[in-house]
């Protein structure tokens, strides 16, 4: 049985088509970090990469059956992890 490895990474890392797992948030705008997690991005929940605009912001994911665009510099506050 293989085990799964996590790679916790920063939000920058993603493309198109990649599924990650919300692991936290880093230091920065307490406020914006409310607006997150008020909409539903919290620890522990899977999302996918949508698309990618074409100079790379705003990003759109599919998190929780519903579609978000945010801003890379938003996003960055975002730690995901990947199943390598």
């Amino acid at each position: 049985m293989e085990q799964e490895k996590k790679i916790t990474t920063g939000f920058s890392g993603l493309k198109a088509g990649d599924k990650a797992v919300i692991s936290g948030f880093s230091k920065g705008k307490d406020s914006y970090r409310k607006k997150l997690l008020a909409m539903g991005i919290t620890p522990g929940t899977p999302f996918q990469v949508v698309r990618v605009a074409p100079l790379g912001d705003p990003v759109e994911i599919q998190i929780r059956g519903y579609l978000v665009s945010l801003r890379r510099e938003e996003a960055s506050l975002i730690s995901v992890s990947q199943a390598a």
